[in-house]
């Protein structure tokens, strides 16, 4: 899903950084991005997994929402419960499509006066034209921001480090957003923690983003990571990409993400439906989807990529399903994949066969997290 074929991609405000940790540099989503820095993938994904990690994500869109009803009108665009988002809070959300696909996914903040939006770099345009073509006929601005970057903190010493320049971090929970003073800088500050590590997202305004990396990575525990091991952290984390794992003909219950649809806006009241694809995902949510995602552990050592197709029987057979996402994992040890599969062979310890190099070699239907999330409630 991202245009990587521009010849002149977009850099972000740490890029010169990169290249001074001597980053290997590719293009990502239409930006120069760090894939991995002199430590490499494997011990950058084990440095994260056992102190803390920093992600630059400036490539992401920040959009801010401001107006009269903007949480009701947000709501007709995504099946979460946006009303009921306190203030200081977030939530992960997604923007569907008529035939109950994912656009994209992000994250929404109810920040007092208005909802900040954190969305993909390859959806961004899509996404903020989606939102000024509903929105702004209603009187709400739509505003995707320039001025600031936006970099993560992902790790068990994560809450440590940063405590050490600003200790009101550790009162925070799984989810909430605050404004806080970071290395002398007003920063917006969230906790989630897309590797399935804790973590914090630290939206920094741009003048002083190269000073605050700076000094959040001159703390032994910090080290630079690059998009190999924040790819292998989310998958042993069981979390999706969009373009692999998500795409517009997907749709949340497929996915698996009937989690992130809250009661409100599934059955009864005003509230409930009133999504793009709502007739759909409502109705796989009561009867159950065609296909689910899965982890995938193949057998041996060899890894199971992006597109492999899976069958049930090691020959001959039907073909059940295929793979979007795989690689080796290092916390875990092997091999690790996610893919999508017929409801009917979904479920966990099934052995399918992958169609690997003119071979099929068998690999067993797991439970997602491979590794647990590492969250502060």
């Amino acid at each position: 899903m991202a245009d990587d074929d521009l010849t002149e991609p977009r850099t972000t405000v740490l890029n010169a950084l990169h290249h001074a940790l001597g980053g290997k540099m590719v293009s990502f989503a239409g930006y120069e991005m760090p894939v991995q820095y002199k430590l490499g993938v494997l011990k950058e994904h084990l440095h994260t997994r056992e102190q803390a990690g920093l992600f630059d994500v400036s490539h992401m869109g920040q959009v801010v929402l401001r107006g009269p009803g903007v949480a009701a009108a947000l709501e007709r665009l995504v099946p979460v419960d946006v009303i009921g988002l306190a203030e200081g809070r977030q939530r992960y959300a997604l923007f569907t499509n008529e035939a109950g696909g994912i656009e994209d996914d992000l994250m929404i903040a109810n920040r007092g006066d208005h909802l900040l939006l954190v969305v993909n770099a390859a959806c961004k345009e899509a996404d903020v034209a989606r939102l000024r073509a509903a929105l702004e006929p209603e009187g709400i601005t739509v505003k995707l921001l320039e001025s600031r970057a936006l970099i993560a903190l992902q790790g068990p010493a994560a809450e440590d480090v940063l405590a050490e320049h600003c200790p009101d971090v550790r009162e925070m929970k799984f989810m909430d957003i605050a404004t806080l003073p970071i290395a002398g800088a007003e920063c917006w500050v969230s906790r989630s923690g897309y590797t399935g590590e804790d973590g914090f997202e630290i939206s920094v305004p741009n003048a002083a983003a190269v000073d605050l990396a700076k000094s959040l990575l001159s703390d032994r525990r910090v080290e630079a990571i690059g998009l190999g091991a924040r790819d292998s952290l989310r998958l042993e984390g069981g979390l999706c990409l969009y373009g692999q794992d998500l795409d517009p003909a997907i749709s949340p219950i497929e996915a698996g993400l009937n989690w992130a649809i809250q009661k409100v806006r599934r059955t009864g009241g005003a509230r409930a439906g009133g999504f793009p694809g709502a007739e759909r995902i409502l109705g796989e949510l009561a009867e159950g989807p065609a296909r689910r995602r899965v982890g995938l552990l193949p057998e041996g050592r060899a890894p199971l990529r992006a597109g492999v197709v899976l069958f049930d029987a090691e020959s001959g057979g039907a073909e059940v399903g295929q793979v979007t996402s795989g690689g080796f994992g290092p916390s875990v040890g092997g091999p690790v994949s996610m893919g999508y599969v017929a409801a009917a062979s979904a479920t966990e310890g099934t052995t399918l066969w992958a169609e690997l190099r003119g071979k099929r070699v068998p690999v067993r239907v797991a439970a997602l997290p491979f590794v647990p999330a590492g969250f502060k409630r």
